[in-house]
């Protein structure tokens, strides 16, 4: 993806330019010697350097850790036999396990593909290429609204049911923007696929049309030559 910007260089100035990432022309402009009628006025640059997407650190809701408390706490209390055991969870525990939780989240996007990690015992990390990415599903029950959270589930090609609990982060702030822009980077980087492969099949093609010229080319000489030689 190129971009292309002018702006006005005082005359003065430096002049950084030139073809390609390591094509460079540095020195004074040359104003008077390209335009001399017009003295030290302003010339315009173009930056046409390609641009790409920055990669984004995705902030975690601190809210996280309490919800997980209350969550995982009742989710224990449930069953009477462990009710022992969410007593202590709640008594400090859950805010220890929570805590260390909150702080190992990690996720980030760029232009090709969407990293996180999540976990403390058993720790999950993964790389999702985003053309493999069908849908981002954004979730937001009522006791998720009550802590501001929402989950993101990640749905890509192939995923096995065992994998849907390692797809999905919860707490994402600005969860509807990071969203959005998992898909636009995604559906960026399938155009730019599909340009890439039109391209080699027009190059394939202008290859063999080009074959096919000087294959007529060498034949007409062939014919010139024996037409030279009748004569």
């Amino acid at each position: 993806m190129t971009r292309g910007s002018l702006r006005l260089i005082p005359a003065n100035e430096t002049i950084l330019a030139g073809i390609g990432p390591n094509a460079a022309i540095s020195g004074p402009a040359v104003v008077p010697a390209l335009f001399p009628d017009r003295g030290s006025g302003y010339i315009v640059a173009m930056n046409t350097s390609p641009i790409s997407p920055p990669v984004l650190h995705a902030a975690f809701n601190p809210l996280i850790r309490p919800y997980l408390v209350v969550t995982i706490g009742f989710s224990i209390a449930i069953t009477i036999f462990l009710l022992p055991l969410a007593i202590i969870w709640f008594c400090g525990v859950g805010q220890w396990w929570a805590r260390h939780y909150f702080h190992k989240l990690s996720c980030q996007l760029d232009d090709r593909a969407l990293r996180y990690r999540k976990g403390i015992l058993v720790q999950v990390e993964k790389t999702i290429p985003l053309e493999n990415i069908q849908d981002v599903t954004f979730i937001e029950g009522p006791l998720l609204r009550r802590f501001h959270l929402a989950v993101l589930k990640f749905e890509t090609a192939g995923q096995s049911h065992g994998q849907a609990n390692d797809m999905r982060l919860i707490g994402i702030m600005d969860a509807h923007e990071f969203r959005n822009e998992i898909l636009q980077r995604r559906d960026a980087l399938k155009q730019r696929g599909q340009a890439g492969q039109s391209a080699a099949a027009a190059a394939t093609v202008g290859d063999s049309q080009l074959a096919v010229l000087k294959s007529m080319q060498e034949r007409l000489d062939e014919i010139a030559a024996l037409l030279r030689e009748r004569r």
